[in-house]
């Protein structure tokens, strides 16, 4: 059992990050993206963010799953 997110509502993105265990802090160093920008990511809140930043975040995504792609998450 995953411990990420435990009792939150979470948009597909922080879904995907609490189920394979990688932490909000992380994906904002492997992006280069903020961390208060991923932070609003994984808000069920419809954000979305730039393609510029959207870039960053599928590129450090693809490290762990090559087959990830911004329709998973975002309606772009």
């Amino acid at each position: 059992m995953s411990w990420f997110g435990l009792g939150k509502k979470r948009s597909k993105f922080g879904k995907y990050l609490d189920k394979n265990s990688i932490t909000q802090q992380e994906i904002a160093k492997e992006s280069g993206v903020s961390k208060s920008t991923i932070s609003r990511l994984c808000d069920p809140e419809e954000f979305e963010p730039s393609i510029k930043n959207a870039k960053k975040i599928i590129k450090a995504l693809r490290r762990h799953d090559s087959n990830i792609d911004y329709t998973d998450f975002w309606d772009m």
